[in-house]
């Protein structure tokens, strides 16, 4: 589950900036084609966040859904499949959006 090493990254990462401060609230953004699981995340996330700053945190994730744009036509379209083919038949796509994983903020006691 590579979700554990993702989540103790986070934690890690957060913890570094803080300089020991109390955290409340984490807030991320994990797109659904990040191939990242949310819910692996908040299973982690209390264990990771054990004994440091972030024990007792809330952690808050949104999940946007992925956007594309298709080379050949110009069209901008939502998907939710990671195998992005546009309606026109082109295979020449982009990912505008969706595969992100970002830690968008930190609220601190």
């Amino acid at each position: 589950m590579h979700e554990l090493a993702i989540t103790q990254s986070i934690v890690d990462a957060i913890s570094e900036r803080i300089d020991g401060a109390r955290v409340t609230t984490v807030h991320l953004q994990i797109g659904k084609l990040s191939g990242v699981v949310p819910d692996a995340v908040r299973f982690c996330f209390d264990v990771v966040a054990q004994g440091t700053t972030l024990d007792g945190a809330t952690l808050d994730i949104a999940e946007p859904t992925g956007e594309a744009h298709c080379r050949t036509c110009g069209l901008m379209f939502p998907t939710s499949d990671p195998i992005l083919l546009c309606a026109c038949g082109s295979a020449d796509v982009e990912l505008r959006c969706g595969d992100e994983l970002l830690i968008k903020s930190v609220e601190l006691a």
